[in-house]
């Protein structure tokens, strides 16, 4: 049998790995080849292979990407298996959950670059608070999920009991006491995928979210009596050494590691980005691997002391990326990027 010649130019590469894809991979195989589409392309085809090694991907979450209905596509992705842990901030922790139960009330402002200050000072009238085109309704969202968190704070101060954030949510649904006011499907919850696979979520700097606010107010007005019911960021971050360093033993048998893919900047990429640096400097665990692969996607571009727009390399002088370790970066809205990169892993 005469041997098939394999394609040698790239674009015939990347179509050879699309053709048994669905019909978005095929698109992005055809039509992203250069800037920041190719950078696209090949973050997303070196996510594939990070997995196909054995490896397992953390994924964080920051920006409005639960309002931006992120949970479309990173729902899937939590159900197939190609999300092995989530680090977020608190807010994207919640408005998945307000969407879920407040979806018919929210408002979309495609006009929004407009709006006076007197437009804005009528939507806080309404209690609709924006997020750049989006309106989340107070009283359908934030206040049906504070009466409903509220009631699992105060069992657990009286019980004598503490949680991380992402348990407290965990438990909200697990009740099923929101399941009556759902107004999406189901499947489209990042947060009821991680909920059924009791999927790992860490969630620094949850304080200033906005059921982070209510818990203080909470604490003010008594309901709740010891301030550490829920559990912190320090506790968090020794949870994830303890997750990382397991994980990391349990992959290396098998040549895995562990892979880190940023959505955004801030604390949901700062946090757990340092969580390997700490393991080697502070706590002496030299064996335990560095991130196995990195990708950011953001739109803070490269500048001056700016870590969300630091390029990657840089990590390497903080002991977080090795030399060897892939990288990239795609400059761009993460809305539009990140469920590309998802249909691409989901061979859709």
């Amino acid at each position: 049998m005469k041997a098939k010649r394999l394609p040698q130019r790239l674009e015939d590469l990347n179509a050879a790995l699309a053709a048994p894809k669905g019909s978005v991979s095929r698109f992005i195989a055809q039509h992203y080849r250069h800037f920041n589409a190719a950078a696209l392309m090949d973050a997303a085809k070196a996510y594939e292979t990070h997995l196909a090694a054995g490896g397992q991907m953390l994924v964080t979450l920051a920006g409005a990407m639960s309002t931006a209905e992120l949970g479309i596509s990173l729902a899937e992705m939590i159900r197939r298996g190609k999300i092995g842990a989530i680090v977020c901030t608190g807010a994207n922790l919640e408005e998945d959950i307000f969407n879920l139960v407040a979806h018919d009330h929210y408002e979309r402002v495609p006009h929004y670059r407009h709006l006076t200050a007197e437009d804005e000072q009528a939507l806080l009238d309404r209690h609709l608070n924006r997020v750049t085109d989006t309106c989340i309704p107070e009283d359908e969202a934030m206040r049906r999920i504070e009466r409903a968190v509220l009631e699992e704070w105060v069992a657990a101060d009286r019980a004598g009991e503490r949680y991380f954030p992402h348990e407290f949510m965990y438990r909200i649904l697990r009740s099923g006491k929101l399941k009556k006011s759902y107004q999406i499907d189901p499947k489209n919850s990042w947060m009821l995928a991680a909920c059924e696979k009791n999927l790992p979520i860490i969630v620094p700097g949850w304080e200033d979210a906005t059921l982070g606010n209510m818990f203080a107010a909470a604490v003010i007005r008594g309901d709740v009596k010891n301030v550490h019911t829920v559990r912190t960021g320090i506790e968090y971050m020794t949870w994830l050494a303890q997750w990382y360093t397991k994980s990391a033993k349990t992959l290396k048998n098998g040549e895995g590691s562990i892979g880190f893919f940023q959505i955004g900047g801030g604390i949901a990429g700062d946090f757990p980005i340092c969580v390997v640096p700490m393991l080697h400097q502070d706590l002496g665990r030299t064996s335990v691997p560095l991130w196995g692969y990195f990708c950011q996607i953001s739109d803070s571009t490269t500048s001056y002391g700016s870590y969300s727009g630091a390029v990657p390399n840089e990590k390497i002088t903080w002991g977080k990326l090795g030399r060897q370790t892939p990288k990239f970066i795609v400059e761009s809205d993460a809305t539009i990027v990140a469920p590309l990169i998802f249909a691409w892993v989901l061979g859709q």
